[in-house]
């Protein structure tokens, strides 16, 4: 018999919350540490739910764990799953804001981005279903144009 390695024996259901954190129109993106999975990609920060505990009581933990901050807002935008070899992915994505500047407890770097140069950032495939979500909610929500007002000469 074949033993697997820790990696291997991923949990075939995987529950996480993630924040997309805005602040001046600019996101917070991530960048994994090397050795984790898929090492070196960026992501919106968040982490996996433990048993029992809430999804705002989860992105509350994980964001104190790894950014050092405070969630002073925190919005529903949706879910997304994902089924792969190792099993489904599923998260719970919260639009927020933060009280505390921050740090990167877990992870190699932070970035404040647009949503227009998200897509410059190598994003794994369900960070990449939520930047489509929010262009799509930015572009249905946008404010209109105001109107330009004539200078009298």
């Amino acid at each position: 018999m074949r033993t697997l390695t820790r990696r291997q024996q991923r949990p075939r259901n995987v529950h996480a919350a993630i924040a997309v954190i805005e602040r001046r129109d600019r996101y917070l993106i991530a960048q994994r540490l090397p050795g984790d999975i898929r090492g070196g990609y960026w992501e919106f920060p968040g982490g996996t739910r433990e048993a029992g505990e809430s999804w705002s009581t989860c992105l509350r933990r994980e964001l104190h764990e790894e950014l050092g901050v405070s969630i002073a807002t925190l919005t529903p935008f949706g879910t997304t799953r994902l089924h792969d070899a190792r099993g489904v992915l599923h998260l719970e994505v919260y639009r927020c804001t933060i009280a505390g500047r921050p740090r990167p407890l877990a992870a190699q770097a932070l970035r404040w981005v647009r949503s227009d140069q998200l897509d410059a950032y190598r994003f794994p495939p369900a960070n990449r279903r939520i930047i489509a979500r929010l262009k799509r909610y930015e572009h249905t929500h946008a404010l209109p144009a105001s109107p330009r007002t004539r200078s009298s000469d």
